[in-house]
C-alpha cells in the first residue's frame, strides 16, 4: 500500500490503548478445559477454535473492553457469528496429539484447529484440512499470498501443490534480548547491534566482560532442553549461523525422502562445541575463541526458564521469543536499557557452503489456523478466517497480545503508545522475520525432531563428544529418509 505524505501508510491505526491484556495463566500440562459451549447443543452461529490460554484471554471482553471478537464482527462477520475457544494446553506437542486424535477420529467441534506452523504440513499431507485456496474469495487469497510474510506462509500451503491449507494467525520469532547497560559498563559498545547483529566471538567476549565488572550470576541464558525447542529453534538458529543445516541447506525443508544429511559437517560440529564452550570452558571439545557465559542449567531450561533470571536482573542476555521485548523492554522493566538484535553469527551468508543459511537468522515460529474438514459449520468457520485477514484484526491481536502481525510492515507503522516496547524495535522485527528459517515441518519432522534433540542435548551436557553426536544423529536420520522413500515407492 501506499505512503501517506508522513511516511505512515493509508493502514487502519491502532483505536485502543490496552497493550498486553492480563490473560489467564497457562493451563497445567495434561488438562484441558472446555468452554461451556461443547457441553450441551451449540447455538447455531457458534464456532469452535482451539487455543491456548494466551488467546482465549483476548478473544471476549467483559463491557467495552476491547477483544478479537469484537474485531472480527468491526472487520465484517456476521454478528449471528460467536468464536468460542476450546481450551487446549500450551505445550504444542500434546496440542498436536489432540488436533491428531479429532482429526482421526472425524470429530468436530473443534470446526477451527490453531496449529503450530512447525506441525502443520502434516495434517495438510494427511488431507485433514480444508484447501483455502478453493474457497476463499480470489482477493482475500491474492492479499494473503501477497502480503503475508513468506516464511510462515510456507508452513501452511501444501508443499507440493502450493495450495493455502491454513491461515497464518501469527508469526513468531527469535532474538536475543541483553541489556545494554552492564555491556556498555563492561567496556563495551553495543551500539551497532540494533542494526547488525555480532559475531558469536564478539558477542561472548562483550558477555563475559558484562557478566565479570557487574556481578550478575549468569551470562547467556537459552534453551537447551531435550524437547522440540532445542531442535526446531533454538539450536536450528546456532547451527544455521554457522552455515550448518540438518538437510543441505533451506531449499530441502518441507519434502522429506530424498534429501542430504547435512548434520555431520564441520560448522555443525563446531556450532555445538561453540555452545559446549558457552557451558564448560574446559571441555576437551572446548573452542579457544569462546567464552564461558552460560550456566550449565540451560540444558533443562526452556523458554520461561531461560527469561527468569533476565527478567529477573541477573543475566546479561537472553535468546527468547518476541512477547519477551514487551515484558522486558517496558518501563517498570529495563526500559531503554534494554538492547535487542537478532543471532550472532560465525559464518557469513557468503561464506556458507549451503543456500539459506550463514549470517544472523531468527527461527521461525507461529501459528496458523485450519478448517476442520469434518465441520458442520463450514461457511461459518471461513467467514470467521476470512474476518481474521483483516489488519485490524491482526493489530488487535498485537495490541492485547503482543503477537506480532503476519503482516510484518504493520507493526512500523505504529508508535510506542499504541503497541508498546516493540515500536522502539522494528528494524530489528525486520530484520528477524528477513532471515527467518522455519524448521523442516515434514510429516516425519516429529520425529526426526526427537532424533535431534537427544543428541543435541547430549553433546551440549557433555555426555557425547559433538563429532560422535552428530555421526550417529546423521545414521539416524539417514534411516529414517529410507524409509520415507520407501513409502513412497523410491
Amino acid at each position: 500500500m501506499g505512503r501517506d505524505t508522513d511516511g505512515r501508510s493509508d493502514r487502519p491505526r491502532l483505536r485502543r490503548r490496552s497493550f498486553l491484556k492480563t490473560v489467564p495463566a497457562a493451563t497445567a500440562a495434561g488438562a484441558v478445559a472446555v468452554t461451556g459451549c461443547l457441553s450441551g447443543t451449540r447455538s447455531p452461529g457458534t464456532v469452535v477454535m482451539t487455543a491456548a490460554t494466551d488467546v482465549e484471554g483476548i478473544m471476549h471482553s467483559d463491557g467495552d473492553e476491547p477483544s478479537v471478537q469484537q474485531a472480527l464482527w468491526d472487520a465484517g462477520l456476521s454478528e449471528d457469528i460467536r468464536v468460542e475457544i476450546q481450551t487446549v494446553v500450551s505445550d504444542s506437542n500434546q496440542r498436536m496429539q489432540g488436533a491428531q486424535s479429532a482429526l482421526q477420529a472425524g470429530r468436530a467441534p473443534p470446526d477451527i484447529h490453531m496449529m503450530d506452523s512447525g506441525w502443520t504440513i502434516p495434517f495438510i499431507l494427511r488431507d485433514q484440512t480444508t484447501n483455502l485456496s478453493e474457497e476463499f474469495p480470489s482477493d482475500v487469497l491474492d492479499r494473503v499470498e501477497s502480503e503475508y510474510l513468506e516464511a510462515i506462509l510456507e508452513t501452511a500451503q501444501h508443499p507440493e501443490t502450493g495450495d493455502l491449507h491454513a491461515l497464518p494467525l501469527f508469526p513468531d520469532l527469535g532474538f536475543m534480548v541483553y541489556r545494554q547497560d552492564l555491556i556498555e559498563d563492561g567496556g563495551h559498545d553495543p551500539s551497532a547491534w540494533a542494526e547488525e547483529a555480532p559475531t558469536w566471538e564478539e558477542f561472548s567476549t562483550a558477555v563475559s566482560d558484562a557478566m565479570a565488572e557487574s556481578g550478575v550470576d549468569y551470562g547467556f541464558t537459552t534453551q537447551a532442553a531435550a524437547y522440540e525447542g532445542l531442535s526446531c529453534c533454538s539450536f536450528n538458529e546456532v547451527m544455521t549461523s554457522w552455515g550448518g543445516a540438518y538437510f543441505g541447506g533451506a531449499d530441502n525443508l518441507f519434502t522429506a525422502g530424498d534429501r542430504p544429511i547435512t548434520v555431520d559437517d564441520e560448522n555443525v560440529v563446531d556450532a555445538i562445541r561453540m555452545m559446549r564452550t558457552f557451558i564448560d570452558q574446559n571441555d576437551p571439545n572446548a573452542l579457544d575463541e569462546y567464552a564461558e557465559i552460560c550456566p550449565s542449567a540451560i540444558v533443562q531450561w526452556t523458554e520461561q526458564e531461560s527469561l527468569n533470571p533476565f527478567s529477573a536482573g541477573n543475566a546479561v542476555a537472553n535468546r527468547n521469543w518476541t512477547f519477551v521485548i514487551a515484558e522486558t523492554g517496558g518501563d517498570d522493566a529495563f526500559g531503554e536499557d534494554l538492547g535487542v538484535t537478532t543471532i550472532p553469527y560465525a559464518v557469513s551468508k557468503e561464506e556458507a557452503e549451503y543456500d539459506g543459511v550463514g549470517g544472523t537468522t531468527s527461527a521461525l515460529g507461529g501459528w496458523n489456523l485450519a478448517v476442520s474438514p469434518y465441520t458442520d459449520r463450514r461457511e461459518e468457520a471461513l467467514q470467521v478466517l476470512e474476518a481474521f485477514t483483516s489488519e485490524e484484526v491482526m493489530l488487535t491481536i498485537l495490541e492485547l497480545a503482543g503477537f506480532l502481525p503476519p503482516i510484518i510492515e504493520l507493526i512500523t507503522e505504529a508508535d510506542e503508545e499504541e503497541i508498546g516496547p516493540i515500536a522502539r524495535y522494528t528494524d530489528q522485527v525486520e530484520r528477524a522475520s528477513e532471515n527467518a528459517i522455519p524448521r523442516p515441518a515434514t510429516d516425519v519432522w516429529p520425529e526426526q525432531s526427537a532424533l535431534i534433540y537427544q543428541e543435541v542435548n547430549a553433546a551440549f551436557r557433555g555426555a557425547k563428544a559433538p563429532d560422535a553426536a552428530m555421526t550417529d544423529l546423521a545414521e539416524r536420520l539417514e534411516g529414517s529418509e529410507r524409509e520415507v522413500a520407501q513409502q513412497n515407492g523410491n
